[in-house]
């Protein structure tokens, strides 16, 4: 018995081509239609139609199929009524399609209401990505309550694929966004703790920032952001990336290097011997101030252990005190600049003359008050001056919030000095006292 039926019912996201549900519903003759397309034969060209559709261009010209088997001739030659070809491709002219179901009355709407009919609404698919772009907006909508220092880590995970190839759907990056948002609002962690702990207290568990999950990934791009830590690879320029943003793997691993700091039997004996010593996190947020450092005094920083060992072999006891950063600063090492600069020591800093030194300057900046020592746009011309020869600067270029003008004379000169070309000076500057 011949029926004539509505095309499967569309769903909220679906639209349509061709006549709407109402008029298909006495148009279509769904049992002759199963008939001339519905041969798995013409699958191909249901398909091919499908998808002209979906990218809302016009149903004319001719389909091609390479390469048919014997059961797709079969069906294009019964469908269009013609004699059976043995060789070559296989093309369909949409427009004799068309007619062909006009003609005979199973769909007077044509082709593309018989492929409704057959297949289903067809979605359009720039109302897809519509849709999806929306829904991605959504997904970011978190990154708009961010301060401003975080405006950059906002601005390329948007614009760089990060989250979309961390959670490949809007529905799978909302939480994911939402985390590293709510992660990000409380760093740094002051005093520093484990990341574990931290993940505990602020996220969905311990193990929400272990390595390799989505979420750690974000979070760590933020931290750099947040920090300025620099670029880097590799499982310990990873912990050192965490640290910097107070959340460590333990109390242990972070530490920090110092000279003639006092406060606790053994630094008074390091001290008197004039010997660096090394002090963990551990032991400088276990136990009370470690060091007793006079606040008419001041605490010479440096980047590099040779200036600390020079200054040791040099003056020995006689050393004023001394922190050095090895690098980007520790955990071990903010904790107790911090705790230095809270009870009004002067903090006095120096580093390499290149881009990546005035970074670890910066990021220094950002959680402690420092003044230069022999740091400066002047002090950097006159090494410049001083040195026959000296490496080219590497890098992107920094600011120098200290000395605005000594990223213009680093730009200029385009040559790194050292911390160790200018040993002599710093070493005078520590045993007479005049800086």
């Amino acid at each position: 018995m011949t029926g004539r039926t509505t095309p499967p019912a569309a769903t909220a996201d679906a639209v349509p081509t061709g006549p709407s549900p109402a008029e298909a519903r006495t148009d279509v003759d769904t049992e002759r239609l199963g008939r001339l397309l519905g041969d798995p034969g013409l699958a191909w060209f249901v398909d091919r139609v499908r998808q002209r559709m979906a990218r809302g261009r016009p149903l004319t010209g001719s389909v091609t199929l390479s390469g048919p088997d014997d059961s797709q001739r079969r069906a294009a030659d019964r469908l269009l009524g013609r004699a059976p070809r043995s060789s070559g491709s296989l093309s369909i002219r949409l427009a004799t399609v068309d007619e062909i179901l006009r003609r005979s009355g199973v769909s007077p709407g044509g082709l593309a209401t018989a492929v409704v009919a057959l297949a289903g609404p067809v979605v359009l698919h720039a109302e897809t990505r519509n849709r999806e772009e929306r829904a991605w907006e959504d997904a970011y909508a978190p990154l708009g309550t961010l301060d401003a220092e975080l405006a950059h880590w906002a601005e390329r995970i948007r614009g760089d694929g990060l989250v979309r190839r961390l959670a490949r759907t809007p529905e799978a990056a909302a939480p994911l966004v939402e985390a590293a948002v709510r992660a990000l609002r409380a760093l740094p962690a002051s005093p520093p703790t484990s990341r574990a702990t931290f993940a505990a207290q602020n996220l969905s568990g311990a193990h929400a920032l272990d390595e390799g999950t989505p979420l750690a990934t974000l979070v760590l791009f933020g931290i750099r952001c947040l920090t300025g830590f620099p670029d880097g690879s590799g499982a310990q320029w990873r912990r050192e990336a965490w640290a910097s943003a107070g959340l460590l793997k333990d109390d242990l691993s972070s530490t920090v290097l110092t000279l003639n700091l006092r406060g606790t039997p053994a630094l008074d004996w390091m001290a008197d011997a004039g010997e660096p010593a090394v002090l963990t996190l551990r032991f400088l947020t276990g136990r009370a101030l470690v060091a007793s450092v006079p606040t008419t005094a001041a605490v010479h920083i440096c980047e590099n252990p040779a200036v600390l060992s020079a200054a040791a072999d040099t003056l020995g006891p006689a050393c004023p005190p001394m922190v050095c950063l090895q690098g980007q600063p520790s955990a071990a090492a903010l904790t107790l600049l911090r705790d230095l600069s809270m009870r009004g020591v002067r903090l006095l800093y120096h580093g390499d003359f290149d881009w990546g030194g005035v970074r670890i300057a910066a990021a220094l900046t950002r959680s402690v008050p420092w003044r230069p020592w022999r740091y400066t746009a002047a002090d950097y011309r006159a090494a410049v001056n001083a040195v026959a020869e000296a490496p080219d600067l590497t890098g992107p270029p920094t600011a120098t919030p200290w000395d605005p003008a000594l990223a213009v004379a680093l730009a200029e000169c385009g040559v790194r000095v050292e911390e160790e070309t200018v040993l002599d000076d710093l070493i005078m500057d520590l045993g007479t006292g005049s800086r």
